[in-house]
């Protein structure tokens, strides 16, 4: 399985920089994927300082779409930074993934 994950994250989020796929199961009616950001830092979005201090993480569950009969659940793992301006009003925020999450989106 170790040599179909790189295979994966180019066919899953070849379009998306940051994210990094961490394992894959399958059953009969199911395919879940666990996958991860990478990218160092991110913008706050109160005041555009970009911020690498990792205040923690969740997951989130991009909206799920059949594929092949299946259904995909796709489990993303994203951080909450701590802005590096300490006057900014939105300190923690939760980093965002272009093509995948949006802020506030309940079905991404």
């Amino acid at each position: 399985m170790n040599e179909v994950l790189p295979q994966l994250d180019e066919l899953l989020f070849s379009s998306v920089e940051g994210v990094l796929v961490e394992s894959v199961e399958v059953t009969d009616a199911v395919i879940r994927v666990a996958a991860r950001t990478t990218l160092g830092r991110a913008a706050c979005p109160g005041c555009g300082c970009w911020s690498g201090r990792i205040h923690g993480s969740y997951l989130r569950f991009p909206h799920d779409l059949p594929a092949a009969g299946k259904f995909v659940v796709v489990s993303l793992r994203v951080r909450r930074f701590a802005c590096a301006d300490d006057s900014c009003p939105r300190n923690p925020f939760a980093e965002q993934v272009p093509g995948l999450t949006r802020r506030f989106g309940r079905t991404d």
